[in-house]
């Protein structure tokens, strides 16, 4: 009995009839899956790149500002963020200049304003990115520009949906400080 049944599982085994149908019904599937998920893949890291180069474009078009800073200037700003990076998404933008004190040994912050982020940042507040911010000299002040977008998955192939935050500082080029006014 096991004989006659191994004999047939040989045979079947050695058959190679229809077998490229079944192995591309078997296999399909997967390389579907695989084609669909390596294009989500690179659709993300895409759109991440986008999100960084567009913080570090307002960030440079600050950085260069001498006249003081509007509301509308930072509303032109949020519009040229969403163009930039072409998502449908709400993307969220934060800009805040920070002084650094050496006498104090502290960040300051000297003005934040923001579209769609929940709060500004103020010098109570800044303790929480303080990790975050570079070495500066005393007196030195640098442009901090956050943004949070998120990425949806086009296809469902097992991604959730991913918060893509950048954190770009610059120091401004040709004033020793960004002034922003709220009126």
């Amino acid at each position: 009995m096991i004989n006659q049944l191994i004999t047939r599982l040989k045979s079947f085994a050695a058959d190679t009839r229809g077998s490229v149908s079944v192995e591309f019904v078997m296999v399909m599937p997967f390389l579907f899956w695989a084609y669909m998920a390596t294009y989500v893949f690179f659709d993300g890291y895409r759109q991440s790149a986008v999100n960084l180069k567009a913080a570090y474009t307002i960030s440079d078009l600050i950085s260069r500002e001498t006249d003081v800073i509007t509301e509308d200037y930072i509303s032109s700003m949020h519009s040229l963020m969403q163009l930039m990076t072409r998502t449908s998404s709400q993307v969220d933008l934060r800009i805040t200049v920070i002084r650094w004190s050496q006498a104090d040994n502290r960040y300051y912050v000297d003005w934040s304003t923001n579209r769609g982020y929940d709060f500004n940042l103020s010098d109570a507040t800044i303790g929480d990115i303080e990790a975050k911010l570079p070495v500066m000299p005393d007196n030195e002040r640098v442009i901090l520009v956050e943004t949070i977008n998120t990425f949806v998955p086009l296809f469902n192939v097992g991604m959730d949906n991913k918060e893509l935050e950048n954190f770009v500082f610059t120091r401004p080029r040709f004033a020793p400080q960004v002034i922003y006014s709220a009126t």
